[in-house]
């Protein structure tokens, strides 16, 4: 069996779909959390300059994307078909773009407030509630499509893990944010009952229950 090693932060962010993905497959990892002063040290030593990076055998993969993918693969979580995997991976494109659009207030909440976004209630209301009904949107249809009850027909895939994870960090920020507007009050139910449905399965509610708890 291959050794791996994963190097991120000490929380949750891009690592962690990559992290659940081993509790799914039970397979072990070295989970390697670095304080700012480690990884200023080992900086220079990683593909970009920057975290996740997954070590197979020695050899190190960046992009917490590409980690997640590879590992989705190996273990069986990246879709059933060519054709579904082609669309796990544009469900994960589609989701960064979300990120991206909530920058200004995930960051904010980190206290890094982006120029012209140090308002973070401000960003909350005019960014995160605006990209997450659209993003929602999108849920909806995709678990409309299929009966599996994840966002393809297959099962879990690792996009869902991206997906649920950040919905439970968001959450833990906004408790109300599966409340309120247009396309949530239609998707509400639908969409918190996904977000539950990925969190009990078994393994991966042994690995939240027993992962370190961090802010972000």
């Amino acid at each position: 069996m291959p050794s791996y090693k994963l190097y991120y932060f000490d929380g949750r962010g891009f690592g962690e779909a990559s992290r659940q993905l081993f509790a799914l497959a039970e397979v072990p990892f070295e989970d390697v959390r670095l304080n700012r002063e480690k990884f200023m040290e080992l900086k220079p030593t990683f593909p970009y300059g920057q975290v996740p990076v997954l070590e197979v055998d020695g050899v190190q993969i960046p992009q917490s994307v590409a980690i997640a993918r590879f590992l989705a693969k190996k273990f069986g979580f990246a879709g059933k078909t060519e054709v579904e995997q082609a669309l796990v991976d544009g469900i994960c494109d589609q989701w960064k773009d979300f990120y991206a659009e909530i920058k200004p207030f995930y960051y904010g909440k980190l206290g890094y407030c982006p120029p012209g976004w140090e308002d973070v209630e401000k960003a909350k209301t005019e960014v995160l509630i605006p990209a997450r009904d659209k993003f929602f949107g999108f849920l909806k249809n995709l678990l409309n499509k299929n009966k599996s009850g994840f966002l393809v027909e297959g099962g879990v895939t690792y996009a869902d893990l991206f997906i649920v994870d950040n919905m439970a960090l968001l959450v833990g920020w906004v408790p109300e944010y599966f409340e309120g507007h247009p396309e949530v009050k239609i998707s509400k139910f639908q969409i918190e009952a996904y977000y539950k449905r990925v969190q009990d399965i078994p393994k991966l509610k042994a690995w939240l229950a027993k992962r370190p708890n961090t802010p972000f």
